[in-house]
C-alpha cells in the first residue's frame, strides 16, 4: 500500500509560513524604511557638523523663501485638519432589562399559544417546533400586553411598552454619563413596527423637557438593521454640528406586532421577537475622548431593495383572514447571504490587512486567467477584528454567518448567548452582544469590534468600533446577575 501524503493543510509548519507571510506583507513599509533610515543616519554621522552646515549654506535660501515654505506647510496642515472628518466617540450606552414579571418560559408561551389557537392545533405544533430549534432560553421577556389571553395589541399598550423601554434606558444612561437633558443637541430614534403621532422622539422631548432647538429624527419601518442606520445618521449630523452630543435610541415595540392568525410565515416573529432597547450617547467633543468607550471607525450600508425578492422577503401584510402580521420568506437566508457578500466587498478594503487583500486579489486573478474552478478565497476577517457582534435574528442567521466568515465558536458566543438570554430584540440586539463581551471582561484597549445587522428592505449594515480603553464589567449591566452562568450549552433541538 503506497504511503499516504501528509496533510499539509493542517501542518504546523504551514501555519507558521502563513503567519510569516502576514507579518512580512503587513509590515513591508517598515522593512523598507529601516535600511533607508539607517543608511541616511550613517551618512549624516560620516559627514560631521561642519560639512552639514556648509551643505545648508550652499542651498542659498533667503528669508522670503524660508517664510514662504513655512507658510505653505502651515497652509497645507490647516487644510488637512479642516477636511479631516471629526472623530465620533461612543461615550457610553445603556440597555433596558425587562422585569422578572415579563418573562415567558417555554411552558407559559406554549400554554398561551394553545389557548389563543384552540381551533388550530397544527399552528400550535408548528410554533413548538420553531421554539425547540430557536436557540432561545427560559428567561426571555414579552411586554405585559402579550401576557393577556388574548393579547392586547392596542395603541395604549403599545405606547406604554415604548415609554417603559425608552425612559428606563435613557434614565440609566443619564445616570452613568452625568449628561443633562439640556446638553443633548441631536436625537435619533428607530422603531420599525410602532410609529404613533406625536412621534416617539416628541415623547422623549416632552418627558425630559429637551431644548426647543433640538434636531430630532424618528426612523420607522427599517427593520432590525435600523440601529446602525441611526448610528450612521447621527454620525453625519455630528460631522456638520461641532461640539455636540447625539442621543440614539434603538428599540422595537413588540406589542403591536403580535400576529393572531395561522399563516406559518407570519407566526415566526411571535416565536423569536422579545422586549429590549438601547440608549447610546455619541459625541464629537474633544474632551469626551478620554472617557469615551469607543471610537466609530466605519459604517457600511448595503440596500438590496431594487430586487423584488429581497424587497418582499420581510413583508408586513394581511393574511387571507385580514389579520396583520410580518411574513418571513423562505428565501431569507439566501438573500441575507447575498447582501452580506455585497457588504463585506465594500468593508474588506477598509479594514483588512494588506496580506489578506493580496491573497484575495491573487485568487481573483487566478480564477479569471488560469482556472475559473478555483475556489474563491474568503478573507480572514479575524485578522481585522477581535470581536464580532452578529445580529441575533435567530440560530440560522448566526450559523450562516459563522460558516461564511469562518468564525470560531468563541467569536459568535456573544450572539448565541444574547439570543438565548434576551431573544431577538431586533435592532438593539447588537448592543446586548457588545455588553456581553464587556461583562466577560474581554474588551481591551485597541480592540476592534464588527457589528453586523440585517433588516427588511432588504438591508445589511455594518459598523466598526475601536475600543478607547480597557472596559471593566459594570454592576448595572443587564448581564450582571447571570453572566457567571454563561456560556451555556444550547442543544440543536430542545424537546419541550
Amino acid at each position: 500500500m503506497p504511503p499516504t501524503l501528509p496533510d499539509y493543510s493542517s501542518s504546523v509548519k504551514l501555519k507558521y509560513v502563513k503567519l510569516g507571510y502576514q507579518y512580512l506583507v503587513n509590515h513591508i513599509l517598515t522593512f523598507l524604511l529601516i535600511p533607508i533610515m539607517a543608511t541616511l543616519a550613517l551618512e549624516v554621522l560620516r559627514l560631521g557638523p561642519d560639512e552639514i552646515l556648509n551643505l545648508f549654506r550652499s542651498l542659498q535660501l533667503d528669508v522670503v523663501q524660508i517664510l514662504c515654505s513655512v507658510f505653505l506647510v502651515i497652509f497645507i496642515g490647516t487644510v488637512y485638519f479642516m477636511m479631516k472628518p471629526r472623530p465620533i466617540y461612543l461615550v457610553d450606552y445603556a440597555l433596558y432589562k425587562p422585569p422578572v414579571t415579563c418573562r415567558v418560559p417555554f411552558a407559559t408561551f406554549m400554554e398561551h399559544s394553545k389557548l389563543n389557537n384552540m381551533s388550530e392545533p397544527k399552528s400550535v405544533a408548528f410554533q413548538m417546533r420553531i421554539l425547540e430549534r430557536s436557540g432561545l432560553g427560559e428567561e426571555t421577556c414579552l411586554p405585559p400586553a402579550n401576557h393577556y389571553i388574548p393579547p392586547r395589541p392596542d395603541m395604549e399598550s403599545s405606547r406604554a411598552e415604548a415609554e417603559l423601554v425608552i425612559f428606563s434606558a435613557i434614565d440609566t444612561l443619564m445616570k452613568k454619563t452625568g449628561i443633562k437633558p439640556k446638553d443633548i443637541d441631536l436625537l435619533v430614534l428607530n422603531c420599525s413596527m410602532f410609529s404613533p403621532t406625536p412621534s416617539m422622539t416628541a415623547m422623549i422631548v416632552n418627558k425630559y423637557k429637551l431644548r426647543s432647538n433640538i434636531r430630532s429624527f424618528n426612523l420607522s419601518g427599517m427593520g432590525c438593521s435600523a440601529g446602525l442606520i441611526s448610528i450612521d445618521l447621527a454620525r453625519d449630523l455630528l460631522q456638520v454640528h461641532p461640539n455636540s452630543n447625539a442621543l440614539v435610541i434603538s428599540l422595537e415595540v413588540i406589542t403591536p406586532s403580535y400576529y393572531s392568525g395561522n399563516e406559518r410565515a407570519m407566526l415566526l416573529p411571535n416565536c423569536l421577537f422579545r422586549m429590549g432597547g438601547a440608549a447610546i450617547l455619541l459625541s464629537n467633543r474633544r474632551r469626551d475622548r478620554w472617557r469615551a468607550k469607543y471610537n466609530l471607525v466605519h459604517v457600511v450600508r448595503t440596500h438590496k431593495g431594487a430586487d423584488d425578492k429581497a424587497f418582499r422577503c420581510v413583508y408586513e401584510e394581511e393574511d387571507s383572514q385580514g389579520k396583520k402580521g410580518v411574513s418571513l420568506s423562505k428565501d431569507l437566508m439566501a438573500i441575507a447571504g447575498d447582501a452580506l457578500k455585497s457588504n463585506i466587498t465594500t468593508m474588506g478594503p477598509l479594514v483588512l490587512p494588506a496580506s489578506e487583500q493580496l491573497l484575495f486579489l491573487f485568487t481573483l486573478i487566478g480564477r479569471k486567467v488560469i482556472n475559473p474552478k478555483w475556489k474563491p478565497y474568503i478573507p480572514d476577517f479575524k485578522q481585522a477584528f477581535e470581536h464580532f457582534c452578529i445580529h441575533a435574528g435567530g440560530r440560522a442567521v448566526i450559523d450562516e454567518l459563522q460558516k461564511n466568515l469562518q468564525l470560531s465558536a468563541e467569536h459568535v458566543e456573544a450572539s448565541r448567548m444574547t439570543l438565548h438570554r434576551f431573544g431577538n430584540t431586533s435592532s438593539s440586539s447588537l448592543w446586548y452582544e457588545l455588553n456581553y463581551i464587556e461583562a466577560k471582561n474581554r474588551m481591551k484597549k485597541g480592540d476592534r469590534v464588527w457589528q453586523i445587522a440585517f433588516g427588511s428592505g432588504f438591508k445589511c449594515n455594518s459598523a466598526v468600533w475601536k475600543c478607547n480603553r480597557t472596559i471593566r464589567p459594570q454592576d448595572d449591566s443587564p448581564w450582571s446577575d447571570c453572566i457567571n452562568r454563561y456560556p451555556v450549552h444550547i442543544p440543536e433541538v430542545l424537546k419541550l
